[in-house]
């Protein structure tokens, strides 16, 4: 979704003050964009970044075919620098010393250890992955077992022995720097973004690039709240999981209606995902026995499907002008969702073209009504900060206007 240049800028400054850190890899390590390139892999942005890479291997019904897999990993790409390998879900301390003892003899990679297979530390999960942070909080027993297994069993002076300095990435990456200062002045508009177990999917540059351009962050629940905050210029709804609580957020009426309202009013409202699904007329419950009403700002109904409906990267076009750019602004930004819109608004404009690749079939739109805009998409306001502009300008004028 974001340039090589914004990548490195903002990893040399969110560790600015750190001593290590760790960057999560997302599916394997090759898996990107398409079949044929790193785009948007792992590996990609190790090499940005200049890092090196721990393998995570599921030992799981292997042996000595897991040298097989790390001897892969190593030969597929001799540019990346591969700091070890680690193995999990291994039956035992003897399972391991077998992996050990083939990867030893056939690869270069070191063995850091591994983690035994143990139900107790299993993380649940649901259709979109798993329970959040939100909703799920680590019990101290858990923790506790987790940091005796990492203790007992992987090797971390290994690991930190094998790690690049941070001095020495800087001076590889330069000063650059992509902090994003707070408007010195008082800021001009207030929006309140929707943050609760609900809606709790955000990329944090998206509300710090609003805050440079003017914006006051205020959170609210709709869940809990049964009214907007007061002297609000725009509202922004992130994704989530609306479907959970899709019963209680219907209950609360009164917040329902007062979203409508300020959408009629012409108030720039920006949803995305589990928030644009909020802001549709009706949501089927996860088993689609029951419809649940919500905001009705647009005259869509939302199905959920049992299985996934949407999955990828995305780069759109604006086809007119929008709350979040002017027309032919060009946005990057993520998809994922297991719900589908069963009817369409007339009144609707769709204001999104999607750049999709060849033989890809993607229905992705963008849905403006009013000054309100909701779309599956989850925009990264890192990818043209133009839109994150565009929406304190429009929050501005209805504040003008009002």
């Amino acid at each position: 979704m974001l340039s090589r240049e914004y990548n490195r800028k903002l990893f040399k400054e969110k560790t600015q003050d750190s001593d290590i850190a760790v960057i999560e890899g997302v599916m394997g390590l090759f898996d990107g964009y398409d079949a044929l390139s790193e785009t948007g892999s792992t590996a990609q942005m190790a090499k940005w970044l200049g890092l090196p890479v721990v393998l995570i291997v599921s030992a799981r019904g292997k042996a000595r075919s897991a040298a097989a897999i790390v001897k892969g990993f190593e030969e597929f790409d001799k540019d990346l620098k591969i700091a070890g390998v680690i193995f999990t879900k291994t039956g035992s301390p003897r399972h391991y010393e077998y992996l050990k003892k083939a990867v030893e003899q056939n690869c270069k990679t070191r063995c850091l250890g591994f983690m035994p297979k143990n139900d107790a530390i299993v993380m649940p999960e649901r259709h979109l992955g798993l329970v959040t942070a939100d909703e799920l909080a680590v019990k101290p027993d858990v923790l506790s077992t987790l940091v005796s297994m990492v203790k007992k069993h992987i090797d971390m002076n290994a690991l930190i022995d094998n790690l690049d300095s941070f001095e020495s990435l800087k001076k590889k990456m330069g000063n650059q720097t992509c902090e994003q200062p707070v408007n010195s002045d008082k800021s001009i508009v207030t929006i309140v973004v929707a943050k609760d177990k609900a809606f709790c999917f955000y990329y944090q540059d998206n509300l710090n690039i609003l805050k440079k351009f003017g914006a006051k962050i205020v959170e609210f629940s709709p869940l809990n709240d049964e009214e907007l905050p007061e002297n609000i210029d725009g509202i922004y709804f992130g994704g989530g999981y609306p479907e959970i609580f899709a019963e209680k957020l219907s209950k609360n009426s009164r917040l329902r209606e007062q979203i409508k309202k300020k959408s009629i009013s012409g108030m720039p409202v920006y949803a995305e995902c589990g928030g644009f699904m909020f802001l549709c007329n009706k949501l089927s419950s996860m088993d689609d026995t029951r419809q649940y009403s919500m905001s009705g700002c647009f005259d869509l109904n939302v199905k959920m499907s049992k299985r996934l409906r949407s999955l990828g990267y995305r780069e759109i076009t604006l086809k007119q002008d929008t709350v979040i750019g002017e027309k032919g602004d060009v946005l990057r930004g993520h998809e994922f969702h297991y719900s589908s819109l069963e009817t369409s608004d007339i009144d609707i404009a769709n204001v999104y073209k999607v750049t999709s690749r060849a033989g890809q079939d993607i229905s992705l739109k963008g849905y403006q009504k009013f000054n309100t805009l909701g779309s599956y998409l989850h925009i990264h306001f890192g990818s043209n900060e133009k839109c994150a502009e565009q929406f304190v300008k429009m929050c501005k004028e209805f504040k003008d206007k009002r």
